[in-house]
This record gives C-alpha cells, sequence and structure tokens, in this order.
C-alpha cells in the first residue's frame, strides 16, 4: 500500500477502518497481529487513543506503509484538534467581549480599531475603558444614574468616551469665581437662537469642558456631569433632542451638577430622559436631581416668574402671550414652552414651531463626536493611534 496524501483531516483511526474493511479483518485479528490489547487498538479507531511511534511502526508492517505515515496521521489530527480549540476559545472571548461593551457600536463611532485578531481587539477594549484586565470593572467609580434604567455597558462607553475627550480641551482653570461669571454671561445668550455658537468659549473660559457626543443606541443618554480632577468639570450633552429647550434645559440641569459638585464630591450622574413628552414624576428622584432640576429652572426663567405668569393666564396660553413673557425676562420663547410642557400645562404638541433646532449652530463651535462626524484628533487612523489616553 503507498502513503497517500491527506485531503482532509481525520482521526487515524479512519485510515485504519479502511485497511481492516479492504482486508476482512475484525479490529481483534489487527490486535493480534501488532500484539496489542483489542481496547487498545478499538481506542485507537475511535480516535481516543493517540498512535505513539512503536505502535506507528506495528500499523506500517501490517499494512505495507512506513511508521511515517500514520504518525504524519497522528500529528496532523492532532494540529487540527490544537487549532479547533484555538477558534474555540478565541470565539469564546470575542463572545465575552460583545458580553462587557458594545463592540460593534464602539467599532462604527471609531472609538476602537476593528481587529481579527481577539487579543488585539481585547487590549484596545481594555485601552478604551482604561483597566489592566476584563476582569476589572468598566464602570467609573461613585457613579448613578437618574430613572429606573439600568447602567449598561454603553452607557459606561459613552461616559469614558467623554472622559476621553475632555482631556484635549482648554479651558480655564474653574474657580467659584469665574462660574459665578460665567453664569451670568451664558443667562445673556438665552434670548437669541444665534448665541448657542458662544456656550463652548463661555463655558471653558467659566473652568468648564464643554463637549457634544451623540449617544449610543438604547441609552436614551442626555448629558452627564464629571471631573477631571478638582479644576477641570466636564459637561457633555447629546443633543438627543434638536430644540433649543431640550439644549438650555440640559445644559442648565448639567450647571447644577457642576454647582453642587456632583461626580467630584457626590456621585457622578448619568442624566437620562431629562426631555421626554410625557410627565415625570419628581417624588423619586435623588437629592441630586431635584437639586439640578431646581437650579435649571431658576437659572433659565426664575420660579416666581414662571408662577407668576401660569397664575396670571389661567390656562389661556398663546403664542403672544408666551411670547411676550420670554421676552420681558430676556429667553427665547421656546424655553418658555418647554418649561410650560414640563410642568404639564401645555400638550407636548403645542407651539412646536417655536423649538427651534440649534444642532447645526453649536457644533461648529463645539468639540463634537457623532452624526459622521470625528474631533479632529481622531479623524485618521495613524492619529487615533497615536493618541494616548
Amino acid at each position: 500500500m503507498a502513503d497517500r496524501k491527506i485531503a482532509e483531516v481525520f482521526p487515524p483511526g479512519e485510515f485504519i477502518k479502511e485497511e481492516l474493511e479492504a482486508r476482512g479483518w475484525s479490529q481483534v485479528d489487527l490486535a493480534e497481529i501488532i500484539g496489542r490489547q483489542p481496547n487498545v487498538v478499538n481506542e485507537i479507531v475511535m480516535g481516543k487513543r493517540s498512535i505513539t511511534p512503536e505502535t506507528a511502526k506495528a500499523l506500517g508492517e501490517a499494512f505495507g506503509t512506513t511508521a511515517q505515515f500514520w504518525m504524519n496521521l497522528e500529528s496532523a489530527y492532532q494540529l487540527w484538534k490544537t487549532k479547533e480549540k484555538d477558534v474555540d476559545n478565541a470565539i469564546a472571548r470575542r463572545a465575552r467581549l460583545y458580553q462587557l461593551a458594545p463592540i460593534k457600536e464602539l467599532i462604527r463611532r471609531h472609538w476602537i480599531e476593528p481587529s481579527e485578531n481577539v487579543e488585539v481587539l481585547e487590549r484596545r477594549v481594555m485601552d478604551f475603558f482604561e483597566i489592566e484586565s476584563l476582569d476589572s470593572p468598566i464602570r467609573i467609580r461613585h457613579a448613578a444614574r437618574r430613572g429606573t434604567q439600568s447602567i449598561s455597558s454603553s452607557h459606561w462607553a459613552w461616559v469614558h468616551r467623554v472622559r476621553q475627550l475632555a482631556r484635549t480641551i482648554d479651558a480655564q482653570p474653574f474657580s467659584e469665581q469665574i462660574f459665578r461669571d460665567g453664569l451670568l454671561n451664558l443667562r445673556s445668550l438665552l434670548h437669541n437662537t444665534q448665541d448657542v455658537r458662544q456656550v463652548a468659549r463661555i463655558l471653558a473660559d467659566s473652568g468648564i469642558r464643554f463637549l457634544i457626543l451623540e449617544h449610543l443606541p438604547q441609552t436614551r443618554i442626555d448629558g452627564v456631569t464629571l471631573w477631571l480632577n478638582p479644576k477641570s468639570p466636564v459637561i457633555a450633552l447629546s443633543l438627543r433632542f434638536d430644540r433649543i429647550d431640550a439644549f438650555w434645559y440640559t445644559l442648565a440641569h448639567e450647571l447644577g451638577h457642576v454647582k453642587r459638585k456632583d461626580g467630584l464630591k457626590h456621585e457622578l450622574i448619568i442624566d437620562t430622559d431629562l426631555v421626554r413628552e410625557e410627565h415625570q414624576s419628581i417624588e423619586s428622584q435623588m437629592e441630586a436631581e431635584e437639586f439640578a432640576n431646581h437650579f435649571a429652572t431658576e437659572f433659565l426663567v426664575g420660579h416666581k416668574n414662571l408662577n407668576d405668569f401660569i397664575s396670571r393666564v389661567h390656562g389661556h396660553y398663546g403664542k403672544q402671550r408666551v411670547a411676550s413673557f420670554a421676552d420681558s425676562i430676556g429667553v427665547h420663547p421656546g424655553i418658555i414652552v418647554g418649561q410650560l410642557q414640563h410642568r404639564d400645562e401645555i400638550p407636548w404638541s403645542s407651539f412646536r414651531q417655536m423649538l427651534e433646532k440649534i444642532r447645526h449652530l453649536i457644533i461648529p463651535t463645539s468639540l463634537t463626536d457623532g452624526w459622521g462626524q470625528l474631533p479632529p484628533m481622531f479623524r485618521d487612523k495613524e492619529a487615533r493611534n497615536a493618541y494616548k489616553n
């Protein structure tokens, strides 16, 4: 019998079966011929026992082949089994990565580079989350979330990206004085839609790093406030709702977190569903959220101003009344509409034309990641690879 080339990888036992059938031998016959116990031959045929050099020599003499032929079959089969184990291991490791983080979204948003090599992909995920091991938690310490939705890996990925981008922004060292001055400057922007272009600059001058980061699917994130250090607060907005009321309310809410030092002295709050088109109960809100909500309304319109207006009109709202009230306190009418909707004074469908879009105005003057746009330092692969967290 001439040595044959292996087209597919099978256990050597498959070839032994063929030889036995060709000769009309049983496994017991082969055991007697090569001087092995029948159970040993059976285990070799079933692929449960490896062929040793001594057995390979005996098989070669029995079947008229070389011992090397049987050793080659055994080596090829063992190598194939090793590769199969490697593939299974890689699949398990990749599956674990997909459970740990929103890998597809991280790649789609160019937050990490793709790789067919699971070890490389693992390292990129660890670098992104700034962890030494995949067993380390990816969450940021002392973090909480407003509302009832649980915090997912997508929430954490978004917050980590905020922190990563914030390090590239220049801003004045934070102090209570420049923060107070900044609030006054921001308050002067509330009337004119075009003035949102100045927000990022004023916040930087006020010691706050500001950026815009499109939310990830199913997170419903509106914003977050975190601190790189005691002198570097960061506000990030998702602009999930492209409306002037949503923008200013969310920004003012986050400014409330800065004032209270949430994320530094208190828990970091991942704000979701700050603006949604249904009535929200505040009975179960945490103290930080009550403070931020109160701060936002006071900053935008003033509780007394708003309460007086509501009492004065007795539910008879109209565009002219809303516009006149807004003008009297120096804010855009859309901000008033948003406040009235939030208080359930008017339907969410009312006065929609007053809710002007602002995303196209603020993106050009703010560090932005989303809607197909990458920050300058991440726009080419070489730059992304060179950037160090």
